[in-house]
């Protein structure tokens, strides 16, 4: 049942998708390309946090285990 749902949720949709790509006409290649582009900026950007977030951490928990000055 759950996996029909979900064909029907596609299936509203891609109609919706092509209702709207025949109202736009040419246009609807722009504003396609500006929703991907918009949505791999933020998701890149969200992949680039985190991995600086995951190299910072092993860099700081290594400072703060040895002595900071010349022994």
């Amino acid at each position: 049942m759950r996996s029909f749902l979900y064909f029907l949720l596609f299936m509203v949709i891609a109609v919706m998708v092509v209702v709207l790509a025949a109202i736009l006409g040419d246009e609807g290649a722009w504003y396609f390309a500006w929703l991907i582009g918009t949505t791999m900026i933020v998701l890149i950007s969200a992949a680039g946090g985190a991995m600086l977030d995951a190299t910072e951490e092993p860099l700081a928990e290594k400072r703060s285990g040895e002595p900071e000055g010349p022994v």
